[in-house]
């Protein structure tokens, strides 16, 4: 099994930033994408950004573009997202996820494994 765990999310003003992390351990894999997903109360879960093995290519949600940026360093095997420019509507919970293989997944079922969420609250 692998175990995720989500840090770095809390209160923010808006305008402002956070970086999460989260960290992988456990059962390892020679090649896995990592995604970042975050859920609002009353929403479904959706992506944020995801990053294949490489860490060549990256996808993001459309309204976390530019201002979001995933990164990830294999050796720690942890995954970041550095979010700035924070707004109100980017209140939610935050789940990093793991998927077996090198290649990019863009939806919920494609991940293996996922953490516990961490909370960020935006104010207005």
């Amino acid at each position: 099994q692998v175990q995720l765990v989500e840090s770095g999310g809390g209160l923010v003003q808006a305008g402002g930033s956070l970086r999460l992390s989260c960290a992988a351990s456990g059962r390892t894999f020679s090649s896995y994408a990592m995604g970042w997903f975050r859920q609002a109360p009353g929403k479904e879960r959706e992506l944020v950004a995801a990053m294949d093995w490489s860490g060549g290519n990256t996808v993001y949600a459309s309204s976390v573009k530019g201002r979001f940026t995933i990164s990830r360093d294999n050796a720690k095997i942890t995954v970041y997202l550095q979010m700035n420019s924070l707004k109100p509507e980017d209140t939610a919970v935050y789940y990093c996820a793991l998927r077996r293989g090198g290649a990019i997944g863009t939806m919920l079922n494609e991940y293996n494994f996922w953490g516990q969420g961490t909370q960020v609250t935006v104010s207005s």
